[in-house]
């Protein structure tokens, strides 16, 4: 049975040694996990790292914890969705088994902050749809998004009978390293963010059509060649030519 919070518990420690590993933890390392659980990953953490920030939503489970984590492990009570990261110590790390039902908000939330790893655990579709490319199925405004803030890399796939209750499908750890500079140039990310959402939502369509609609724009007198795609077959360096272009021109 799953719990009232809808998590997939890791179970299988080699996993849980193995993101340890990937994210090389050490002594002056402060790691935040998100949804530690049972604790399985969380020991692990506080044996290698300096401090542990610990984010559960669940009262009883963080109770258990308390009874057995070492003291540099701090344990938040909270929706980490309502947390403030800034109003945290400082963590340069993050490690977590995610609650796969938050995935999409709380990797745009992580991604907007000053981290230098990441190493993380999606369900197979979610990490498939991070790293995937233009003209493929999986290509998303999560792809976009994620390319334009962190290297993202699949390092290995974790089968479901590690998890309790066991999902329906197998999950992939990944690595995300933010990026010291943007991979291209835009004007304004707040535009070019809510432009990749409204073009996604509208796949089928193409450019010229979607923006039509959007912006009310006359694209005859834009000279770009892809206008007659869809955002399926953009590159995000394209999506970012074109949110240049409409935000210099009509915003």
């Amino acid at each position: 049975m799953k719990n009232k919070f809808g998590q997939n518990f890791l179970v299988d420690k080699k996993v849980a040694l193995q993101e340890v590993e990937h994210a090389n933890i050490n002594e002056k390392d402060v790691v935040l996990e998100i949804g530690p659980g049972k604790g399985v990953l969380t020991e692990l953490l506080a044996q290698r790292a300096k401090k542990v920030i610990a984010i559960e939503v669940d009262k009883n489970l963080v109770k258990d914890l308390q009874s057995f984590l070492p003291d540099n492990v701090v344990l938040i009570n909270d929706d980490v969705l309502n947390v403030d990261f800034e109003s945290l110590p400082r963590f340069n790390k993050i490690v977590s088994n995610l609650p796969f039902q938050i995935s999409s908000p709380i990797t745009f939330k992580l991604l907007n902050y000053d981290f230098s790893l990441a190493v993380l655990i999606y369900q197979k579709e979610f990490a498939d749809r991070m790293v995937a490319k233009p003209n493929s199925k999986s290509y998303s405004r999560l792809s976009v998004g994620v390319y334009y803030k962190a290297c993202c890399e699949i390092v290995e796939v974790v089968s479901k009978t590690c998890f309790k209750p066991q999902p329906k499908v197998d999950a992939c750890v990944v690595k995300l390293i933010p990026r010291t500079r943007s991979p291209f140039l835009v004007y304004d990310e707040g535009f070019f963010f809510d432009l990749t959402r409204e073009l996604f939502n509208h796949r089928r369509k193409k450019i010229k059509h979607t923006l039509k609609k959007l912006y009310n724009i006359d694209y005859s007198n834009m000279s770009m060649s892809f206008l007659d795609n869809r955002v399926e077959n953009l590159s995000p360096e394209q999506i970012g030519e074109l949110s240049n272009i409409l935000f210099k021109r009509y915003i």
